[in-house]
């Protein structure tokens, strides 16, 4: 029984990352789960199988997807420039369809559509816990970090939404500096006078 248990988890690793793998490279956000099943080479009966369904899969992948983005933003402290080498890999024009991909299942999520459960948590906490840890060690009380973590996933996340709609990477950057200026800022400091 153990024997088969592992070897259906591989199998669900195996096509998990065939389906990340192609969501990367050319998107899902507009295939059904027959034409992912073929693009990656087995049927949608082992999609449904490992996955439940087409939500289910792309859940899935996107969970895969942030896991791996995680693992990026590692264990250094953050800086403001830190932050800006993290948001010019977050407008490099390639990662787009998996931007859209992750606000599409943000949005199922949000209507609570089956395949869904417990990713709104893990989309908020999966980045706020981190950073909020990264953000203790640099010294900033518990509080101010929790806060500062919220504020800086809003902030991308919402920048990365406008991006999407107006495809203005020029607009979304200098918005995006304006508001690392502002956490850079000493307390009281007019933004009117540089």
């Amino acid at each position: 029984m153990v024997r088969l248990v592992v070897a259906s988890s591989q199998a669900r690793d195996r096509l998990l990352h065939a389906a990340v793998q192609h969501a990367l490279d050319q998107g899902i956000v507009d295939l059904s789960l027959r034409e992912i099943a073929a693009a990656i080479g087995t049927s949608h009966r082992m999609l449904i199988y490992h996955f439940g369904s087409r939500e289910g899969l792309v859940v899935a992948v996107v969970r895969e997807v942030e896991r791996r983005e995680r693992e990026r933003l590692g264990t250094a402290p953050l800086s403001v420039a830190d932050a800006r080498r993290r948001w010019d890999h977050l407008v490099d024009p390639s990662l787009r369809a998996q931007e859209r991909l992750f606000f599409e299942i943000y949005a199922h999520a949000l209507l609570g559509r089956p395949g869904t459960e417990g990713f709104l948590d893990e989309a908020v906490e999966g980045w706020v816990s981190p950073v909020r840890a990264l953000l203790i060690d640099a010294g900033i009380d518990e509080d101010g970090a929790e806060g500062l973590a919220r504020l800086g996933l809003a902030v991308t996340r919402g920048l990365l939404l406008d991006l999407l709609a107006t495809g203005d990477t020029a607009g979304t950057t200098r918005a995006f500096d304006l508001f690392t200026r502002l956490l850079d800022l000493p307390s009281g400091h007019d933004l009117g006078h540089e």
